[in-house]
């Protein structure tokens, strides 16, 4: 299961990597601030469409933005002693 949190951490992470507010991107995304807030805060998981929206709002493409997710949660369990074959 993806785990909400760690989407938004990355988003956020991404976002302030790239100097963006949360009200440029969400803007440019066609979102709420509020939004987006509660994504980066891992209370709401992005659709897939507003997933899409963002990261490209951000100028990153969706599956540049779904690895960076993809090796943080990797880096989680590694840190967590839990190892994937």
């Amino acid at each position: 299961m993806l785990d909400a949190i760690i989407v938004g951490q990355v988003i956020q992470r991404v976002r302030e990597e790239k100097r963006m507010s949360q009200e440029l991107v969400s803007g440019l995304a066609g979102i709420g601030r509020t939004h987006l807030s509660a994504i980066e805060r891992g209370e709401r998981k992005p659709t897939l469409e507003t997933f899409y929206k963002l990261s490209l709002a951000m100028g990153i493409r969706p599956s540049a933005l779904l690895k960076e997710i993809e090796n943080e949660v990797e880096l989680q369990r590694r840190n967590k002693g839990i190892f994937l074959m």
